[in-house]
């Protein structure tokens, strides 16, 4: 098996959204910050069949895009599967894909 990196445009291709804000969940409302980490536009809704500002409840809503919220109304499990990026002023790799790697020096 081999290992390599993945690229820029790779990356974009499996994300769902750029994350933009370092922010988690809204303290007040106890929702996912739009754009943030937890952002349910991206990785997908918190409850399974409801979008994030309830305009969608219910399964049979099932795969529409809230045009509100923007969050797509399907099953919450997805959100262990989605991925987002971020994008930064230069590449970088993952300490663990280096570490990884056989020393040059020797």
């Amino acid at each position: 098996m081999k290992l390599s990196l993945a690229s820029p445009e790779l990356i974009e291709k499996w994300s769902f959204g750029e994350v933009k804000k370092p922010e988690t969940i809204n303290y007040r409302t106890f929702k996912p910050e739009k754009d943030g980490l937890f952002c349910a536009r991206i990785f997908g809704p918190v409850k399974d069949y409801e979008c994030i500002c309830g305009k969608y409840k219910r399964m049979k809503h099932r795969g529409i895009i809230c045009e509100k919220c923007g969050v797509e109304v399907i099953q919450s499990k997805v959100r262990r599967e989605r991925m987002g990026h971020i994008h930064l002023a230069s590449p970088i790799a993952h300490i663990w894909f280096l570490k990884s790697m056989p020393s040059k020096i020797g």
